[in-house]
């Protein structure tokens, strides 16, 4: 108990730390550097507890402080207290949800918390399916996986050598997990068709309909097209109602990745980007871990047809799901999952959504889009940043250039793009040298690197936006 107590301390220590805009968001060393201060090597003979708080302190001293309201790196940010009670409470309780058995309350409160977002999405009295996965990479692998089993059943069975060539589409700026989810199953990431999206990055749905008419004419069945709800780039929203009718014309599956946008349906002033994801003939992926600010992992796969993942996935393992137990076997989700062992994700989600209620969920991420809306209006028109794309941004997504003042009047194109290419990597290893700030670069297409702000953490404010702002003219002046 007082290693526990001493445990406890640390993390409370650390918590505090993590809000306090005084500290580093980092504390940056080099792989080999970072290997060779601590003993990190596994050993015959046990430590003492004393060494062990030691470790303790040792990982958290060179993590980053991702609650940190300065740190923009990534789409799940932030720490809410009452995720982390939830989190702590889920490991102490330490149990599997595959089965009623073993993890009642948590089973209930996946049914209940699934339940309730398929009514927010608009299918009819919430009917339907879904699980919690370990992320919405897998949960996008789920979806292409029920896609092809509703159409070709027998693929179960018999594999991929009973079933015709198949095509997948999905927009040029979705997630790199459409094409792994291909690879993983056997299907081929060639046989993923990648459509064009606009200058704004959303799908262009008269390309759509070109290429699933080329993949026919080629002897492919189109059967899987994945829409994205806030590409994690752009932020950009495809058009779901166009592409659903396509999809509807040509009977193939159509499925919403709302991993990142998907929780904007919380918002009555921004759902409206997600017209038509009620339409989605079978699947949406939607990431609580991300704009809700859960902590990681909750990532949620919603399924309109009610049976279609257990009849795609059981096996009939007799030693979990016995036929003949005392209670309603639909209660035993396990046998629907890829998985046998499964994290209880659930109670994170669910205890937040108690505390905060729908309507602490909607300001939250209204906060967040206010402020990235007051990033995009500050450094539109500001000298030195050039913006990606026209337009203000539907996310919080806002991708920009930086131009150091040595580098805002060359006017040899190549040259400036070939300089400007470098920038955003070297201001972004500064940040994290000096520990203050972190926010993401890539290039795109043809544009080179430029840095792509997202705001996720409920903790972040005005003043944070403009620190960021100062903290890149800073440490890219000199460039």
């Amino acid at each position: 108990m007082t290693f526990l107590q001493e445990v406890v301390d640390i993390l409370l220590a650390y918590i505090t730390e993590s809000f306090d805009r005084e500290t580093k968001v980092i504390d940056f060393h080099y792989p080999n550097e970072l290997l060779q201060r601590n003993n990190w090597e596994l050993q015959d003979e046990p430590e003492t507890l004393d060494d062990i708080l030691i470790s303790c302190r040792a990982t958290l001293k060179y993590a980053i402080k991702t609650a940190h309201p300065r740190y923009f790196n990534q789409l799940s940010t932030g720490l809410d207290m009452v995720g982390l009670a939830a989190d702590w409470l889920t490991s102490t309780a330490n149990t599997n949800m595959f089965t009623y058995e073993v993890a009642p309350v948590f089973v209930l409160l996946e049914y209940v918390t699934l339940k309730k977002m398929r009514e927010i999405i608009g299918w009819e009295d919430g009917r339907g399916d879904g699980i919690f996965s370990p992320g919405g990479a897998i949960s996008n692998m789920y979806a292409m996986l029920l896609a092809r089993f509703k159409m070709f059943p027998e693929v179960k069975e018999k594999g991929m050598s009973s079933v015709p060539r198949l095509a997948a589409f999905t927009s040029e700026h979705s997630h790199f997990s459409i094409k792994k989810g291909a690879a993983a199953l056997g299907i081929g990431t060639e046989s993923v068709i990648c459509i064009k999206a606009d200058e704004s990055g959303k799908m262009i749905p008269a390309d759509l309909e070109r290429k699933i008419l080329e993949a026919k004419q080629k002897g492919f069945v189109p059967f899987f097209v994945s829409a994205t709800a806030g590409t994690t780039v752009y932020g950009a929203f495809d058009p779901l109602i166009a592409i659903s009718d396509i999809c509807k014309k040509y009977q193939v599956w159509f499925h919403v990745d709302g991993a990142w946008g998907g929780s904007l349906i919380m918002s009555r002033m921004h759902k409206w980007k997600l017209d038509g994801v009620e339409r989605s003939v079978l699947k949406l992926t939607w990431n609580p871990h991300k704009m809700m600010a859960v902590p990681l992992q909750c990532s949620a796969l919603l399924v309109r047809e009610e049976g279609l993942m257990q009849n795609c996935n059981q096996m009939h393992a007799c030693y979990l799901f016995q036929q003949d137990k005392h209670y309603d076997l639909s209660y035993d989700t396990g046998d629907k999952a890829l998985q046998c062992g499964r994290h209880v994700d659930i109670f994170k989600l669910w205890l937040m959504w108690r505390a905060k209620g729908t309507i602490g969920f909607e300001a939250q991420i209204d906060k967040c889009l206010e402020l990235s809306e007051y990033l995009y209006n500050k450094i539109k028109d500001r000298e030195g940043y050039e913006m990606v794309f026209n337009g203000k941004p539907q996310h919080t997504n806002v991708c920009f250039w930086y131009l150091p003042p040595g580098m805002r009047y060359l006017e040899d194109k190549e040259e400036k793009k070939k300089r400007l290419h470098k920038v955003a990597p070297v201001i972004k290893a500064r940040m994290m040298e000096y520990g203050t700030t972190m926010v993401s670069y890539q290039p795109q297409g043809d544009k080179v690197n430029f840095f792509r702000m997202v705001i996720s953490n409920p903790a972040a404010t005005f003043e944070d936006i403009d620190f960021l702002i100062e903290e890149i003219e800073r440490l890219g002046q000199d460039l």
